[in-house]
């Protein structure tokens, strides 16, 4: 049966329990699509990381990049052990592999956490493995204690990942292990069912509440997300049989385990993540993909969760990037920058500090008339208001913004953009929280963070020295190329392959009735092909083969 469990490759770190992040549920997708937004979903893999564009109507709203070597995401659960108690902070540091220590608060050891430790001593006694549906549960952990009486240093503990590492700071932990599916969450060591608020029919939700008590096993919780609403009681079977066992293989590895700190669980990758959290047949319109195996398994995923909406996922193969199609290239390189221009000149300026991120709004070359500066400043503030709830969800903006609005001395002025500001963040999935304007006209924002924010460069190193201030002469550029396919074709023997150059040299390679590239062709082989790529700087180049493997360790390459 196919699960979740097989896209251990995927790596990252979906939204996992609604504690940590809260899903769009299914009143909010349905009302943020009345308005017929046209919703698409672009994935590039390329050898090293995987990129993610949300389009709105063609606008990039949402992007996320992970490595294909992902580690220490959201949701992972390692076998741990406690390097160092810190009783002035009352908390742990704990060594999960990263290069500093995790930290874990007493507050994030949870309710449950004897009965995980009484679990783990059974184990450490070669008592076999226990059976948590079998135990005997301890009481629950005092909220107000010591972390010095719980814990002691070259302890075993279990935990799981909440918050990535950021900046200088390790991974946040918890020891409150839960698992998450698409319509439920699994958490072991205790015994009780909740039902999503969102849920707000008394009669469904009675139904769920009464469903998930006759089947779920003793000492395991069971958290009903809103996506269960009108599920069939077999269908919600099949999810919480797959979540046990998942928790189950999890726990199994630890008599096996010869080295501590070890991985136990590896979460599902973002996409699949961002699929799982708010795919519903009208989330998405289309997914584009310009990679086989992922192209295959989203289609097989959206099969599981939505049979009958698979054909939304194109296989992407067109010569272009599939950002540079799809104009998502463009926009990142006009979005991410320190400033951003909206609407008829203003613009806004981002900064990222250590300990906040502070925006502040420009009105531009606006008109700043007396008779009309009032209006002129509810204008830029509404506006900025729109792009700034796109960028805090484009970025992934978290912990503190402050936010430097235009001064408006009407009240209501203060109020209609407040109210506006929270309408524009409804739809945000990260738990937020807005204030209202201060007297000096600036707003607070709180969003939460459990990944770095997204930070892109969107200055280019001059595209003819590369920023050393020399450059090779530009008329041997294509004797150079020249002699690179020439090398492939006799020395290694490809006859079908690839080149991406600046699109001013493609260009010019494929200029004329008989053009350079035309002359490889006929005198080295039929099957090189000569693809414009915006990423790749002036004077550079990068070949590939036609499975989208890049030729980089060839000899002379």
């Amino acid at each position: 049966m196919f699960c979740l469990c097989c896209f251990s490759l995927f790596r990252a770190s979906p939204v996992f329990v609604e504690r940590v992040l809260r899903p769009e549920s299914e009143e909010d997708i349905k009302k943020f699509h009345s308005e017929k937004v046209n919703s698409e979903l672009i994935v590039d893999v390329d050898a090293k990381k995987v990129s993610i564009a949300v389009l709105e109507d063609g606008k990039l709203v949402e992007l996320q990049r992970e490595p294909r070597d992902q580690s220490f995401a959201v949701g992972d659960i390692y076998l741990g052990k406690v390097k160092k108690i810190m009783p002035g902070l009352n908390a742990a540091f704990v060594d999960v592999g990263y290069k500093k220590d995790a930290f874990l608060h007493y507050f994030d050891l949870g309710l449950t956490y004897l009965s995980q430790r009484k679990m783990l001593e059974s184990m450490s006694q070669q008592k076999g493995l226990p059976q948590v549906s079998k135990m005997t549960l301890e009481a629950d952990l005092p909220k107000e204690g010591k972390i010095g009486e719980i814990l002691k240093a070259g302890q075993q503990i279990l935990v799981q990942i909440v918050k990535e590492p950021i900046s200088t700071k390790g991974p946040r932990l918890t020891t409150e292990i839960s698992l998450a599916g698409r319509s439920l969450v699994l958490v072991p060591f205790s015994d009780r069912v909740s039902v999503s608020q969102k849920i707000k029919s008394g009669e469904e939700r009675a139904r769920l509440r009464q469903l998930m008590l006759s089947i779920k096993p003793h000492n395991f919780s069971v958290i009903i997300r809103t996506s269960a609403a009108g599920k069939k009681a077999s269908e919600l079977d099949a999810e919480l049989k797959m979540l046990l066992k998942r928790f189950t293989d999890s726990v199994a590895k630890i008599p096996k385990v010869s080295k501590i700190p070890q991985i136990l669980y590896e979460e599902a990758g973002r996409t699949l993540g961002l699929l799982r959290d708010t795919f519903n047949p009208d989330t998405f319109q289309n997914i584009h993909v310009n990679n086989k195996f992922f192209y295959d398994s989203i289609r097989d995923y959206i099969s599981l969760i939505s049979p009958g909406s698979e054909d939304i996922v194109h296989h992407y193969v067109g010569e272009l990037p599939i950002f540079d199609n799809f104009a998502v290239t463009k926009q990142i390189k006009a979005l991410f920058g320190r400033t951003v221009t909206y609407k008829s000149g203003a613009y806004l300026i981002i900064e990222q500090t250590e300990a906040m991120h502070v925006v502040d709004v420009n009105s531009g070359n606006r008109a700043r008339g007396s008779n009309q500066q009032e209006d002129t400043a509810v204008d830029v503030n509404m506006a900025a208001a729109e792009e700034l709830a796109r960028q805090l969800r484009l970025r992934d903006m978290g912990g503190i913004i402050v936010v430097d609005f235009i001064d408006m001395a009407e009240a209501q002025h203060r109020q209609q953009l407040y109210e506006h500001m929270c309408k524009l963040m409804s739809t945000d999935r990260a738990k937020h929280n807005i204030l209202p304007l201060s007297k000096f006209g600036l707003m607070q924002i709180t969003r939460q963070r459990v990944r770095p924010a997204m930070s892109i460069d969107t200055e280019e190193k001059c595209p003819t020295c590369l920023g050393s201030g020399k450059m090779k002469a530009s008329i041997l550029f294509t004797d150079t190329l020249e002699e690179k396919v020439r090398i492939l074709v006799d020395t290694h023997g490809l006859r079908q392959f690839v080149l991406h150059v600046h699109p001013y040299v493609a260009a010019y390679l494929k200029k004329g009735i008989v053009s350079i590239a035309m002359r490889w062709k006929m005198k080295y082989a039929k099957g090189i092909r000569v693809i414009p790529d915006q990423s790749v700087p002036f004077l550079n180049y990068r070949f590939f083969d036609n499975e989208g493997n890049e030729l980089e360790d060839l000899d002379g390459i």
